[in-house]
Parts: structure tokens; sequence; C-alpha cells
């Protein structure tokens, strides 16, 4: 959905995206729509943020320099018309030109300003990465790594800022959205760290950070904030010098205010810092509630948003059909909790209740499948069968299944499912291109929902070096 507009952020973020021909059309196209939730929220402009695009490929190749999109609708038709040029994954001639265009004036890079490398990755690279990669860093650029493939752990945690569990993902292309916010919220860390600004912000309270500019001994801070419609209303709070954030609380809803913070020094003169900040509007919990993670016995709900007005929720949970309800309590703080002791195969209605400070209670209900004993492939096992073509076997999952699904993700090729009966435990691939990866996964149907599926990732080996080899044989 729609997410709050994000300003007083200064920086220069270059997305350095794998535009090789190890990336399927599928692949590339998801990887788009990521980048561009992912700075949607921005400002953008002279004063703001700033992106760019390099693709890696055989040349490396800049799509548009920094400061030629400042404008949220023209940065987003850019990045849908933005083509993939195929070649080889040459990532480390890609670093190279990154490092030149990060610092180029030619490339509207900007001097002075926080530097923020995001390099979306399926994983491989045919040339080496790790002396050009530092030198980004030794220059004070911070590398985010988002890998949608297999990937080297140690080869990406050490291209990585430190530390990596904050600067490094390991996700499927088609679950780059769970980690959006996550990401964004570590690039704004980065891109605000010198100047004010805000952060939490709820539908009645943010919390202020800032640099570190006085000490207890040197000074302290005068912090000012006011409707920007109703400076009349202006309050003013003392903070010690030793501090470098504080909580505003008891504001209004969808309100902008206008914050000055002014350093009072009596050592160095340092110029006040401005922002504004607007608070959500009044939000309702709960507004969703999520089931995943199902087993024959457990599931997880979780439901947002979690609000400071609530002290508790209530979750009623019971199978269908009946009338037979259990109860959890959980603190108003957390937004989750897991469900356990349940009967497999059945039909769970879950309620949670959200207990207001007020007295007041809102509840939301969804439904909830517990899956069969044992409901999962097993043992997926590969076997060749002549050109560009596999055999897929399996063992049977336990449970009275109805059949099978088989997904092909082809690396280059279209996306294949094949459904089969609970008799049969393999198919054959066919058009899987030489020297490609390719994804395969069997989930078991059920009555009620599908079960645990079972992935792999399969190599076909490249056809010139299979006939390269046979002729060194024969000589």
């Amino acid at each position: 959905g729609p997410q709050p507009s994000i300003s007083s952020s200064e920086g220069d973020l270059l997305f350095l995206l794998d535009s090789s021909g190890s990336v399927s059309y599928y692949e590339f196209s998801r990887v788009k729509e990521f980048m561009w939730d992912l700075v949607q929220p921005f400002t953008f402009g002279p004063k703001d943020v700033q992106t760019s695009i390099i693709h890696i490929s055989t040349t490396p190749t800049m799509e548009f320099p920094f400061d030629r999109y400042l404008s949220s609708g023209t940065l987003q038709q850019a990045i849908r018309d933005t083509q993939q040029l195929m070649g080889d994954t040459n990532t480390g001639k890609a670093l190279s030109y990154a490092k030149e265009k990060f610092f180029s004036d030619e490339a509207g890079a900007r001097p002075d300003v926080p530097k923020v490398l995001v390099w979306v990755t399926d994983g491989f690279s045919t040339d080496d990465i790790s002396e050009p990669m530092q030198l980004l860093k030794d220059m004070g650029v911070t590398v985010f790594i988002v890998s949608t493939g297999r990937g080297n752990y140690l080869e990406l945690s050490a291209a990585a800022s430190q530390p990596p569990e904050k600067h490094l993902h390991f996700v499927d292309v088609d679950d780059l959205p769970i980690i959006t916010k996550e990401l964004r919220d570590a690039i704004l860390d980065v891109i605000q760290a010198n100047q004010l600004h805000a952060v939490d912000i709820t539908s009645s309270s943010f919390r202020l950070m800032w640099p570190k500019l006085l000490s207890q001994e040197t000074g302290y801070y005068t912090l000012e904030y006011a409707p920007i419609d109703d400076v009349a209303r202006k309050r003013t709070k003392q903070v010690p010098g030793a501090h470098t954030s504080l909580m505003l609380s008891n504001l209004a809803p969808e309100t902008t205010y206008e914050v000055a913070l002014i350093p009072e020094s009596n050592v160095h003169y340092f110029p006040p810092q401005t922002t504004r900040v607007t608070t959500l509007a009044e939000e309702i919990s709960p507004a969703q509630v999520l089931i995943s993670e199902s087993g024959p016995h457990s599931f997880h709900v979780s439901w947002a948003p979690t609000l400071d007005s609530v002290i508790g929720y209530q979750i009623l949970y019971g199978p269908l059909p009946g009338n037979s309800v259990k109860l959890l309590e959980v603190d108003g703080k957390q937004n989750s909790t897991v469900v356990e002791n349940l009967a497999p195969n059945t039909t769970y209605l879950v309620t949670v209740t959200a207990i207001y400070k007020s007295g007041k209670e809102k509840s939301l209900s969804a439904k909830a499948c517990t899956q069969e004993e044992g409901s999962k492939v097993r043992h997926l096992r590969f076997e060749d069968m002549g050109p560009n073509t596999l055999k897929a076997s399996w063992d049977s999952a336990d449970g009275k299944v109805l059949g099978y699904r088989v997904r092909c993700r082809r690396q280059t090729g279209p996306l294949s499912v094949i459904s089969v009966s609970p008799q049969i435990h393999s198919v054959v691939l066919t058009d899987l291109a030489s020297g490609t990866t390719n994804k395969v996964c069997v989930k078991p149907m059920y009555k009620n929902q599908t079960g645990k599926g079972l992935c792999r990732m399969v190599h076909m080996q490249p056809a010139t070096e299979a006939q390269g080899y046979k002729h060194r044989q024969r000589a």
C-alpha cells in the first residue's frame, strides 16, 4: 500500500543490477518492482535523495545518472523502462565502474553526501569482486547486498558492509517484499545519520534523532516544535548535551510538525537543524490478521498494527464446525503468537481482539488450516535423460495425498507447473537450456491445503564444455 513520504534525507543511492544472461526475464522484472517499492516513499531532488542504476553485464552500463529523475513519477517510469542487457556477469568490472560514477560530477553525484550501494545478485560472478568492493567501502560507501540465489555466504558477507546481519539478505525473488521495509530503514539510518530526522512515527508520536554535536559539559539543546498551520501552539523543550534523541508524544494525528533543534554551546557555534514530520492517520488495531507457518499441530498468528493505546490482545480459536474455543492472552507490545496443541488436517476460526486502555475492544477473524501429519515431499532426485531434459523423482508424502504439483522455474524460458496423480512420483522436464541453473519444487496436494514443498536447484552442463572435453579425450 501507499507509504508515508520520507523527507529530510540526503544521499546518493546506486543500484547495482544484475542484468546478465544468468538472470531470467521473470526474475529481472521482479527485481525492478522491488527497487521501486524500496525507494517509492523517498523525496527526490538536489537536496534530497538521488538514484542511479548500473547494469552488471559483459560491459558495465549506467542506465541513467543520479540527477536525471528528481520526482517519484519520472523515476518510477525510468525503472519500469529499464531493459535487461544479457551478457556475462562481470560484477568486478561493474563495481570499478560504480566507484568512478559515485564521485563523478558527470554522473550527477554530489560531494559530501552519504553514498549507498544496493547490489541485487543471483549469487554468481565471473570475475573477482573483493578488491573493487573494498575500494568502494574504503571511500565511505555503505554496501547492502540482496542475494536471490544460492550465493557464497562467506564471500558475500565479506563484501557487504559490517555487520552482515544488517547489510546482507538472502531471499527468494518472489519474497523480496518481505525485506523491503527492513532494508529501507537501514538505508535511512545511513543517509539521515548526519542530520535531524524522525523515526518510529505513529499517529500520536515520533522519535527525533540527531548527530552528536555537544556533550554534557559543552552545552544543551533547545528543541522547538509546532504544527505548521498553528505556530501559536509551539512547544519548547531543553535537552541535555549528552543526548542524541528525544521522543515527542501526545501529538495530533495526520498533522505536519515543524521541528527546530538549536545547539546551545559555550565552545562552538552550531547552526540550528530543522525538519518537518507528518504523523500518521489514527489507526485501529487489528486491521489485518495473517496465518503462517502452518503445521499438523500448530500455526503462527500475526496482526497489525500494534498501537501504544492497546494494552493487550486476546486470541480465541476453535475448530470449524464446532463451538469449543480456547483463549490466549498476549501483551499489547506483541504482534504475533504461536497457537499449539492443535488437531491435524483441521480448519480453525481465529479471532484477535485488541483491548484498549480506554476499555474499548476491536476484533478481527481469520481462518487457519492445520496440515496433515507428515505432509512433506522427501528426497527429490534428478536423472539426466539427454540434451536439455531431466527426470525429477521423489518419495511419496504421508497422508491422503490428492496429487503432486511440480513447478520448474527456468533460468531462461517459461515457468511451468505440472500436476500429477498421487500414484505418480516422477516427471520429465524438457527445454532446460545448457549452462543454466533451474529451480524445481514439488508439493503434495491435500483436500484442505497444500503440503510442505521441497525445492532443489539443478544445473545443466554447458554443451560447449562437454563437447570440448570429449574432443580432448579423443586426441
